[in-house]
């Protein structure tokens, strides 16, 4: 995987005045653009089409200091209009064409990523593959935004709004694995940009023979493989932590790829307080 992510790199250089084929270049590479979107991001901290725009961006602030028309420069950058060009601009540098070429700045680089593999080999990652016949998820889901990092208050006051008796209720029509409660996170942006909308499901997994109560949503899951994370300590860092090593150590490491799906969380222990718990971390994969 990494070095299929550092010939993308070397494509964008190559393409950065053109608008860049992600799929072309992700089939290219023998792996889907879904997976190429989703690794990056996690390695990057950043999603692709970000760092594709600060790279433009960069090297287009060498023509914006020179004497040619702004039109010429944008449309050689890939925009159809100085406007255009100039909102994108802004937003890489915090200062607009006609600044930079009055005063010569402020201006921000991007430098060109470079992705390396480094193996320590002091953390191991609990972790099994199931293959799962196709399943429902039914529950209670609502649109949240994405949050990395701590504890998401939006996913929390929906979860605080669904009455006590209904999480019983749910509890006793699981009947599949993933077993128990579960928190779903599905339709997530394939760049997963913190802030984009997903959708949270709070509920239980049933065979796909099972009937949708009233009153529930449902999210369909077909047959495929799964990565199963095993994780356990403070919470919900501990989860997020795992979500970030599958990309930097398990899926460089492994033969295979994230596949469009959701991410499923099954909490198997936890205090009281919730403030450590043990769960598992479901992922959709396929064969790279």
């Amino acid at each position: 995987m990494i070095a299929e992510l550092n010939r993308l790199i070397d494509a964008v250089e190559a393409r950065l005045t053109e608008d860049v084929d992600i799929a072309g270049l992700a089939a290219a590479a023998g792996t889907t653009e879904y997976h190429l979107r989703r690794m990056f991001s996690s390695l990057a901290g950043m999603p692709l089409s970000e760092y594709i725009r600060r790279r433009r961006m960069t090297v287009a602030a060498a023509d914006v200091a020179g004497e040619d028309r702004m039109l010429d420069i944008a449309v050689r950058h890939g925009y159809g209009s100085t406007e255009a060009f100039g909102r994108a601009f802004r937003a890489v540098h915090g200062s607009s064409p006609a600044d930079v070429r009055a005063h010569g700045g402020p201006l921000r680089s991007q430098p060109k990523l470079r992705f390396r593999l480094t193996v320590e080999g002091n953390t191991s990652m609990d972790t099994r593959i199931t293959h799962r016949p196709e399943f429902r998820l039914i529950g209670h889901a609502a649109r949240v935004p994405l949050i990395h990092r701590g504890v998401n208050p939006h996913i929390q006051a929906h979860i605080a709004s669904i009455p006590a008796a209904e999480h019983e209720r749910l509890k006793a029509l699981s009947n599949t694995e993933p077993s128990g409660l579960l928190q779903v996170s599905a339709d997530v942006d394939p760049d997963a940009v913190e802030g984009t909308e997903l959708t949270y499901m709070h509920g239980v997994a049933v065979d796909a023979q099972s009937p949708v109560p009233e009153g529930l949503d449902a999210i369909e899951v077909p047959e495929g493989d799964w990565v199963v994370f095993r994780t356990s300590g403070d919470h919900p860092t501990a989860l997020q932590e795992a979500y970030a090593a599958s990309a930097t150590d398990w899926f460089p490491s492994n033969p295979w790829r994230l596949r469009p799906g959701p991410s499923i969380v099954a909490v198997l222990e936890r205090a009281g307080d919730f403030r450590t718990a043990t769960c598992e971390l479901w992922m959709p994969i396929e064969r790279a």
